[in-house]
């Protein structure tokens, strides 16, 4: 017993570890390479930032992956090891071109060709949303609808959380208490195999979060936020961790990030064209701190996600709080709007 307690502790320091060793040295890398972040209109920083985040997040992550295949810890699902397979593959695939986003700046459409083949990468190894519930009972979806699904779900978070990566810290912290919610929940429904992989992801956060917290000595970049969207995205998926929770709390960046593309098409711009529209540029320009907006916005996440925690799966009542974050944000951008066009 005293053994498999000890299992999610190593996990969690084996990540924690090797992305506080890395990313000191992935930062020397970065300026060497000049993989770093320009200051432009949009952007909180003066100074060069060096990029490629997503290197000592996934050495962390995925060292800690290898090192709970060598422990003893209960494996009760046949496919687990095809989900883990195509999980990697994916995640390398995204963090390759990443890198490359990171040093060379890729442009928008073959980006998200690579995204979309990671993504189907990952679904052709088993991981599918094949089930969704509802106040009325479990919907089971056909084959090619949870494939369309999933592969949307997928595409989803990787560009929700490249959006979100526009404040110091704001998109790693979300996605840490992200993994905090689906660890705790795997842990209630006895996934003690599955729990590992949040787990792992938030260890490798907690190493890197403190060079990426206001003032930011290194960005996420695209290696960092592909590599985080589709990590989440997937863990949310595998077992029996419900999509609910993930969506709570990091809904309100996905309702941000649908806002914006909606309003950059209407304006006829390319919907991946950055701006300072999204909530958190916004409340930056009202006068908010950086640190104030992170701070905020990790609390709307950890109540939406603690909410998920304490209702049922497939309740009206996680659906009212879906509902209530989606008028949340209504009013949120409204007002910002309003205040935009009164207070030029």
């Amino acid at each position: 017993m005293h053994s498999q307690a000890m299992v999610p502790l190593t996990i969690f320091l084996v990540a924690a570890l090797c992305a506080l060793v890395t990313t000191p040295l992935v930062m020397r890398v970065a300026l060497r390479w000049g993989a770093v972040d320009v200051p432009r209109d949009r952007h909180q920083h003066p100074l060069l930032m060096p990029k490629l985040g997503g290197i000592p997040l996934a050495v962390g992550f995925l060292l800690a992956l290898g090192v709970s295949l060598l422990l003893p810890v209960a494996r009760n699902d046949a496919a687990e090891g095809a989900r883990l397979t195509g999980l990697v593959t994916g995640l390398l695939i995204v963090l390759a071109v990443g890198i490359y986003d990171d040093r060379r700046e890729l442009p928008a459409a073959p980006q998200f060709v690579i995204q979309l083949l990671a993504a189907v990468v990952v679904v052709s190894f088993g991981v599918r949303i094949v089930e969704a519930s509802t106040p009325f009972g479990a919907l089971q979806l056909p084959d090619w609808l949870a494939v369309l699904f999933t592969l949307f779900w997928l595409m989803g978070m990787m560009n929700t959380v490249n959006f979100l990566d526009g404040l110091d810290g704001l998109a790693a912290g979300v996605v840490a208490i992200a993994c905090v919610i689906l660890f705790v929940h795997t842990q209630l429904l006895h996934q003690d195999s599955i729990a590992l992989l949040p787990l792992a992801l938030l260890g490798a956060l907690v190493g890197f979060i403190p060079f990426n917290f206001s003032p930011a000595r290194i960005f996420l970049g695209s290696s960092g936020a592909l590599f985080l969207g589709l990590a989440l995205g997937t863990i949310a998926i595998i077992g029996s961790a419900k999509l609910a929770s993930a969506l709570l709390v990091v809904g309100i960046p996905i309702l941000d990030t649908a806002w914006q593309i909606i309003r950059r098409v209407r304006d006829g711009r390319a919907p991946y064209q950055g701006d300072r529209g999204h909530l958190h540029f916004r409340l930056v320009d009202r006068g908010w701190s950086q640190r104030q907006v992170v701070l905020l916005l990790y609390s709307f996440s950890a109540i939406f996600g603690g909410t998920a925690l304490l209702l049922p799966s497939g309740s009206l009542l996680k659906l009212l709080a879906l509902l209530v974050m989606g008028l949340l944000m209504l009013v949120l951008m409204t007002w910002l709007t309003r205040r935009q066009v009164t207070n030029p």
